[in-house]
């Protein structure tokens, strides 16, 4: 019998049921046709547009912890007033895979460029809009519903922006170095928040508190629409080339019907939900809670804390690079069942690290991006290669969807406001239960694996 966890470097097996044209391997891509799109091509479009939405988003994170309580909800306690940010920040990825069903709509009609642009044309407009928003105080309740209505864009945009590139990177990666070119798609997470992390640090450190209430919050959120500009250009250059157009064709990676795909491989959908589903309740939990929850309950100083963050985005960007080293050696899905494990033992020590003052503090932070750039550097697409090859399009994009909505949309909301009433406890049981989650998600695969 077969390794049932078997990597995703293997060669994709042919479905029973799927009676199209198998996919070539990547060697028979690369002989093919001459002016075939390179994996390295590939993998530069990747990193700068993912880097872009991400920073948008930690742009966002960022500012719920340090700007709007203060500036859209000065009406209630610091504490609820991060809860009500918190909850704002949920609503991008609760809409998200509205975005992607709308966006696969719009491809089908007018085209994979026309929908990516104005998917990014969004993105950019929502969140530029949000650097010129009055706050409470001049506008009252009409300020925090422009707020969300923004943040819905944003998260519109980001389902709405899916290209499809993470997926060809993977099938014309060399067949022994999957796990290596599918970390290059994660890497623009910790770039994205290091620059996100940089610009708040930098206008925090230099600016009064008056002032940077005022108005020095906002450049970060003018920052990001210019990226947008640098990243949609980028992307649009690759995408609307002949020689991609030609390798989707022929990888079948076109959007296909949203009932169809729910109905045949609705189970592949599910489990590729929560297969990964550790590293994404890992993402905020070291990202944007540990800033709450210093910001509310640590004597440590905020510059100084977000210095540390910066630091925990170079280690995780560096330990990308070894998660796919190690995918390779062991396979993607070992990989995330290993990490899994791992994160639930960090979650134990939760609440002895971020209740341990400013030592304790930077530990949980360091060793938490350590363990989310290994993780989080194979989460994308863990498990897609179950999809059919007509349904792998879709399916990837909205199995991420789904994993952003069960394992890191709410988990600021839901660690602050449980830490702050039961306490940091919370966090372990948090993290526990997204490795129980993972782990289980890799059993039904594995037997799923079997039968097939």
């Amino acid at each position: 019998m077969s390794n049932p966890l078997r990597p995703i470097a293997a060669p994709y097996p042919a479905h029973p049921s799927d009676t199209r044209k198998p996919l070539r391997s990547s060697r028979e891509n690369t002989a093919h046709t001459t002016g075939a799109v390179a994996p390295g091509d590939i993998a530069v479009g990747v990193v700068i547009g993912r880097a872009s939405e991400y920073f948008d988003f930690f742009v966002f994170g960022i500012a719920s912890v340090l700007v709007f309580p203060a500036v859209f909800f000065p009406f209630v306690d610091r504490l609820q007033g991060t809860l009500y940010a918190f909850m704002l920040f949920s609503l991008a990825f609760l809409v998200r895979p509205l975005g992607t069903v709308a966006g696969m709509w719009l491809q089908r009609r007018y085209g994979r460029s026309a929908k990516l642009g104005l998917a990014l044309l969004l993105l950019g407009c929502a969140t530029v809009s949000m650097a010129l928003l009055p706050g409470y105080q001049v506008l009252g309740a009409g300020a925090i519903v422009l707020l969300a209505v923004c943040r819905i864009g944003q998260g519109l945009a980001i389902g709405g922006s899916w290209d499809g590139l993470p997926s060809l990177l993977a099938l014309s990666a060399p067949v022994n170095r999957r796990g290596w070119y599918a970390m290059l798609s994660q890497l623009g997470a910790p770039l994205g928040f290091l620059i996100a992390c940089s610009l708040f640090a930098c206008l925090w450190g230099h600016l009064s508190s008056q002032e940077f209430l005022d108005w020095g919050w906002r450049y970060p959120f003018f920052a990001a629409f210019a990226i947008n500009v640098v990243a949609l250009f980028a992307r649009l250059r690759l995408v609307v080339t002949p020689e991609y157009e030609r390798e989707l064709d022929a990888n079948q990676l076109q959007p296909c019907n949203i009932r169809e795909l729910l109905s045949t491989q609705g189970n592949n959908l599910f489990i590729g939900a929560f297969a990964a589903l550790a590293s994404f309740a890992l993402f905020h939990i070291v990202t944007v809670f540990p800033l709450s929850w210093v910001m509310l309950y640590s004597q440590q100083v905020i510059g100084e804390f977000l210095a540390v963050q910066m630091v925990g985005a170079l280690l995780a960007a560096a330990a990308m690079p070894l998660s796919g080293l190690l995918a390779d050696r062991i396979g993607r899905r070992s990989t995330l069942g290993l990490l899994a494990i791992l994160i639930g033992v960090f979650g134990l020590f939760a609440p002895l690290l971020l209740g341990g003052g400013t030592l304790g503090q930077d530990t949980f932070i360091l060793v938490g991006f350590v363990l989310l750039g290994f993780s989080y550097g194979q989460a994308a697409g863990a498990v897609t290669a179950n999809f059919l090859p007509h349904f792998r399009y879709t399916g990837a994009a909205l199995s991420a969807d789904l994993a952003w909505l069960t394992g890191a949309a709410f988990a600021p909301l839901v660690a602050l406001g449980l830490s702050a009433r039961f306490g940091l406890v919370s966090v372990s049981i948090y993290l526990l239960s997204g490795a129980a989650c993972t782990l289980l998600a890799l059993r039904a695969n594995r037997a799923m694996s079997v039968h097939d």
